[in-house]
């Protein structure tokens, strides 16, 4: 049996749909399970025994029609028995008739659903805490009544010299081996996704005069100058207890960092995932344009716990628009402030760090 599976996204989005491949492979042990991505997601899929092959979806399938419909007619040739759908965006609506896998799965969508073998709901709300990032990833699974018990983590594979390279590291950096340590999520994706820096200084501090802890930065060396800002604005006793420097080489280098780390704050993206992934207890800040109900995953109150200014200011973004949201993000951020966060917060990290 050929599998193909379709997600060209972000990271988050590559490592969530990942629970389809490794519950494709608890079904089918057999299979060959092939999984279309973006290149720069790569790093979130090495090592993991459930895909066979990454298939690549590069900026030229983007940017030429030759080069796309060339990465169309290679797939052909692999004469997929299954093909899963996740993205459900133009590029793979134009890929499924040219593909011809026997049987395609993908999401019910206006005018799309000729293409698919089975239009499967796409679910508004969720259903359990698992959030919907996770439900409707599974909901893909539904019409192949598999025979196992779902597995719905995220899972992040580690070479022994990767978690050796990270111990390294850390002694390098004489990391105190006698505290916990806490990664900071410092920086989003985009400045509409970021919590104001002044903000997330004083939820540093708030950590640093609660909590003898080593404190990690999480940023890109292209957001050095806002994580210097955070750092700067910081009280000198936590300075004292940030290791600003202690950055791995590229996204392996993270994971394996991270996997040394006790927990995670700060902002929604990439970092969360890859630390729920790793098993590793989050506390997340979500931007008000981005919907917690989807990338709130596995919210028990205890483990995993978020904010949204949903949640203490409902008043201020009713009956708003995605749109408006959106654009006017930064303002909406600015009603967030930490006091209102830090009871949620103390509550989290008592859990944690006792």
């Amino acid at each position: 049996m050929k599998i193909l599976v379709i997600q060209q996204k972000m990271i988050g989005d590559v490592l969530i749909s990942s629970i389809i491949c490794n519950n494709l492979r608890k079904a089918y042990p057999k299979a060959t399970i092939d999984y279309l991505v973006y290149e720069s997601t790569i790093p979130v899929l090495v090592g993991n025994p459930s895909i066979d092959k990454i298939i690549l979806f590069k900026e030229e399938h983007k940017k030429s029609k030759i080069a796309f419909f060339k990465l169309a007619l290679e797939l052909r040739k692999e004469k997929y028995d299954l093909l899963i759908d996740a993205y459900s965006k133009m590029e793979s609506w134009i890929l499924i008739p040219i593909v011809k896998a026997k049987t395609s799965i993908s999401y019910k969508k206006p005018g799309r659903n000729f293409l698919y073998t089975y239009n499967v709901p796409f679910a508004e709300f969720p259903k359990t805490n698992l959030g919907l990032a996770i439900e409707r990833r599974l909901s893909l699974l539904e019409p192949l009544s598999l025979s196992i018990e779902i597995d719905p983590l995220p899972k992040l594979y580690l070479s022994n010299d990767e978690i050796q390279k990270a111990s390294i590291l850390f002694e390098k950096h004489a990391v105190k081996k006698d505290r916990k340590t806490v990664m900071i999520s410092l920086i989003g994706s985009e400045k509409l996704k970021t919590y104001p820096l002044n903000y997330m200084s004083k939820i540093i501090d708030q950590i640093a005069d609660n909590y003898d802890v080593n404190l990690l930065f999480n940023y890109f060396p292209k957001q050095v100058e806002d994580a210097r800002q955070i750092y700067n604005n910081c009280k000198t006793s936590t300075q004292e207890k940030i290791y600003f420097d202690l950055l791995g080489d590229d996204l392996r280098s993270f994971i394996g960092i991270m996997n040394h780390c006790d927990l995670i704050v700060g902002n929604d993206g990439g970092a969360i995932n890859i630390a729920k992934a790793l098993g590793k207890p989050s506390f997340i800040i979500f931007s008000p344009w981005i919907e917690k109900k989807i990338w709130a995953t596995f919210e028990d109150g205890i483990n995993h716990i978020s904010v949204h200014l949903n949640d203490f200011k409902p008043e201020l973004i009713e009956n708003k628009s995605y749109k408006n949201l959106k654009k006017n993000a930064l303002e909406f951020y600015e009603r967030l402030t930490p006091e209102i966060i830090v009871q949620k917060l103390s509550q989290f990290l008592i859990q944690h760090l006792g």
